[in-house]
């Protein structure tokens, strides 16, 4: 680890605030500062937090059930909803859920924080809003940098009063720059960055992930069809993949955080268990860092009467650090992730194939929307049918055309370009 140059806080809610700054550890002397539990962090704020996690978690969980709880989850849904990107409006008008954030930091929600990190002088680097709101607020010293953590952004993302913040918004897209610009930030305040991809999968010249993709056409393309139609663009992007040895498929399946959908992981196993123990597929059920997941997992593979030794893996840590380090040494033996679109969608730029599950939330509409335009995602079909359609999916060659898209077209080096953007402007 470098010297700590920023410093970086997220939120432990879910994965997709702390999957972000992950990658920028090293940037951060290897610390993640968690906004809802940080050291000294006061009980009535800490209690404040807990309440609102498991407020959204369970709701999450509600939405499977029939009419109800999919109502109940729409009425949540709704005070974070992303409006339609087109036609071109003022959107700057500050909405409910900001107000209710607010409300809260006024009382005092994160000031301590604040305190103690003023005396740094370091770049508050942030992968959460209303640790930005925060920031600004109490009036932090330092320069303030928001990285926006999906293809899109709800109005709450943005400042409550954009035309005066002085916070510095890294996102993903000139797409998403558009937006921000409708929420009324500045211009000079919105820097296209790109997410932050694992550096331990990318490699500062693309190297490790080159040799992964190259690797992973070969299983994806057994028949050849996408590898010889497109043999000049591989070449010009400098992916080999001549290869003819054919090695079992692996799938990653991975639940989010609040663990909604891992009955799919189960649906998607049964469905392949043949296949899996006749060594054509391999499978890692990704449980995270949720220990019911993960004996769920546990239970439902001896109830099919498999085994580790059949190709099957549960990916599982109880600290979330250790998580993400195993889960991106998985990824480089991965031929297809399987996953809601989530913040998972820009892992399609390491050249992995999105196979998506149901979105949860809007922001996640607005990410499949992405994968599907870029060329790097498919619907699922029915989990319990995958036996029938995945081997077309492979034999046409299409999860490798997803692959090869993904890699094509979008960002993978958010990373560096973070490190750089927030070196230069401090330089500034």
């Amino acid at each position: 680890m470098t010297a700590k140059k920023i410093n970086l806080v997220a939120a432990d809610m879910g994965y997709g605030h702390q999957r972000a700054a992950y990658p920028l550890m090293d940037f951060s002397g290897g610390e993640i500062i968690t906004i809802n539990n940080y050291e000294g962090i006061p009980e009535w704020e800490k209690d404040y937090w807990i309440k609102s996690l498991k407020s959204y978690e369970k709701i999450s969980r509600l939405k499977k059930i029939p009419i109800l709880g999919a109502a109940i989850f729409e009425v949540m849904d709704a005070f974070q909803k992303i409006q339609p990107f087109y036609p071109w409006r003022d959107l700057s008008r500050p909405t409910v859920q900001q107000k209710y954030f607010f409300s809260f930091i006024k009382k005092g929600l994160g000031k301590k924080l604040i305190e103690q990190l003023n005396s740094t002088n370091l770049p508050f680097v942030t992968t959460f809003f209303v640790a930005a709101y925060i920031a600004e607020y109490f009036n932090y010293k330092g320069d303030i940098y928001c990285i926006i953590c999906d293809t899109d952004a709800s109005r709450a993302w943005a400042p409550l009063d954009p035309k005066n913040s002085r916070t510095k918004f890294l996102v993903p897209s000139e797409k998403t720059r558009e937006r921000f610009l409708m929420y009324g930030v500045r211009p000079e305040n919105i820097i296209v960055s790109g997410f932050p991809l694992p550096k331990e999968n990318i490699g500062e010249d693309k190297e490790i992930l080159k040799k992964d993709l190259s690797r992973r056409l070969v299983s994806l393309d057994p028949k050849g069809i996408y590898r010889d139609r497109y043999r000049a663009l591989l070449d010009d992007a400098d992916i080999s993949s001549n290869k003819k040895t054919l090695n079992p498929v692996t799938i990653t399946f991975a639940v989010g955080g609040a663990g909604a959908q891992a009955n799919i992981g189960v649906l998607v196993m049964n469905g392949l268990s043949d296949l899996i123990r006749n060594k054509k597929i391999n499978l890692n059920l990704v449980a995270g860092n949720r220990r019911e997941v993960r004996d769920y997992f546990d239970d439902s593979i001896r109830l099919a009467g498999l085994s580790g030794e059949d190709g099957l893996n549960i990916i599982f840590s109880p600290d979330k650090i250790e998580y993400f380090k195993l889960f991106n040494k998985a990824l480089h033996g991965t031929d297809i992730l399987w996953t809601k679109p989530s913040e998972l969608s820009f892992y399609s730029g390491l050249g992995l194939p999105i196979i998506m599950a149901s979105p949860v939330g809007s922001q996640e509409d607005f990410n499949r929307e992405w994968l599907l335009n870029i060329g790097a995602g498919v619907d699922s079909y029915e989990p319990a049918h995958v036996k029938e359609w995945l081997p077309d999916l492979l034999e046409s060659g299409r999860l490798a055309r997803a692959g090869a898209d993904g890699f094509l077209n979008a960002e993978q080096m958010g990373v560096y370009n973070v490190e750089k953007i927030i070196r230069e402007q401090e330089v500034k």
